[in-house]
């Protein structure tokens, strides 16, 4: 091994390369039988996983979190149902590892063929959303790798519980313990060894904000994806649907406020501003929502004569990620001028068009360079869950080697696979 890792980390890091040796060479059946097995141990620890988050929320309040971002760290008992149904989803996928693509053969007479394999040892940095845990593992249990989790401080004590669930299913399904490790010592330098860790560490995920990308940035040194900052834009072209428009504004925006699909930048075609669409969407975001309106002055215009609350938009309103009842909303001219502001403010992780003109839709979906562009739906959607991956691990915002919601497929790479009858090369 080449990484100069200390030696705590070196130890739990070798123990999880070790495990999959054996994960990789497991049967179908018997990953399933060991997610399962999770599952059931997730069900009898209920009590005890939700009295750990209690305190975890606790110790959070104290701290001064805001509301939004402990929305993200609460698990209640339809959390937990929710995560226990979306695990046993994650058992009813379609197997990803050993299926095989013909390539054809060759005038040699090689047979070639790419078959999927694991990628090895994954490490997962994320904060707040202990959901992460039991996701990101189920994932990398089914898909053949190990994976060492570093959570943040604030769920500390809600990871334990369910990290602790998880190993105890794998030891009694007879899958190693280890292909699941925990690292509980939540200093910023255990995230700065993983990601240095060459030849321990195959692929690092970092899910955060702009304080962990720095950190991304300056001491990465094994393959990186990211899952980056949720700038995430809708635009309401001319030819929106009213009723429409204010159901998947509202939905984007408050429905869960502090997460990374959660809308942030709403573009209002100029000639909406006139129209019974605008006002009493406002209204809802502003009197149903508690939503504070962050405009440009022709929006502000719109809203003082109907007497809604609002304040004036500073210009790094266009490139933050609120992960609050924020909205900054900014009005333009046409279809191009809403695809500048994308190109130029976007973060490459979703945007949105609510409009019934198929042409600009089509165009609008062509052009947006993110993960996930939709067409007459909430931004909401952009989720592993949702788009019908059973679970995600993050949502790539790079095209290295994937791109929007990472699923089991995400996790493997193919490998040549070459069938000869005594070939050699002249």
């Amino acid at each position: 091994m080449s990484s100069p890792v200390p030696s705590p980390m070196v130890s739990l890091l070798t123990r999880s390369r070790e495990s999959t040796r054996s994960l990789s060479l497991s049967s179908l059946a018997q990953r399933n039988a060991a997610l399962e097995a999770v599952a059931r141990e997730i069900e009898a620890r209920g009590s005890d996983i939700l009295k750990a988050n209690r305190l975890d929320q606790e110790a959070a309040q104290r701290a001064g979190m805001s509301t939004p971002l402990l929305d993200r760290l609460i698990l209640d008992e339809t959390r937990l149902r929710k995560m226990l149904q979306s695990l046993r989803e994650v058992i009813e996928l379609p197997d990803p590892l050993g299926t095989s693509r013909e390539l054809g053969t060759r005038p040699n007479g090689l047979r070639i063929q790419r078959r999927r394999i694991p990628l090895g040892v994954l490490a997962i940095i994320y904060e707040a959303r202990p959901n992460v845990t039991v996701e990101a593992s189920s994932l990398a249990i089914k898909s053949g790798n190990a994976i060492v989790l570093r959570g943040g401080k604030e769920a500390l004590l809600s990871n334990h519980a369910l990290s602790a669930a998880v190993r105890s299913g794998l030891e009694k399904s007879g899958l190693p313990i280890d292909c699941v490790q925990l690292i509980e010592d939540t200093d910023r330098e255990r995230v700065t060894e993983l990601l240095g860790a060459v030849g321990y560490v195959d692929l690092a995920i970092p899910r955060g904000g702009p304080e962990l990308m720095k950190m991304v940035d300056a001491y990465a040194r094994v393959p990186v994806i990211r899952h980056g900052l949720g700038i995430t834009h809708l635009f309401l072209d001319a030819s929106a649907n009213a009723t429409m428009a204010s159901d998947i504004v509202f939905n984007s925006k408050v429905q869960q406020p502090g997460v990374c699909n959660a809308l942030e930048t709403l573009l209002v075609h100029r000639s909406l501003l006139t129209t019974e669409l605008w006002r009493p969407l406002a209204e809802r975001l502003v009197t149903q929502g508690n939503v504070e309106l962050r405009v440009d002055e022709e929006v502000a215009q719109s809203l003082r004569s109907h007497r809604i609350l609002h304040r004036a938009a500073q210009d790094d309103d266009w490139d933050t990620e609120f992960m609050a009842l924020t909205l900054a909303v900014r009005t333009v001219g046409s279809l191009d001028e809403a695809l500048n502001q994308i190109a130029a403010h976007g973060s490459h992780h979703t945007a949105s068009i609510v409009t019934e003109d198929s042409a600009h839709a089509e165009r609008f979906l062509q052009s947006v360079d993110a993960a996930c562009v939709l067409w007459n739906a909430s931004t909401r959607f952009n989720d592993g869950n949702e788009l019908g991956l059973g679970a995600e691990i993050g949502i790539s915002t790079t095209k290295m080697h994937a791109f929007g919601p990472m699923g089991l497929n995400e996790l493997t790479a193919e490998k040549f696979v070459v069938y000869g009858a005594g070939q050699v090369r002249s």
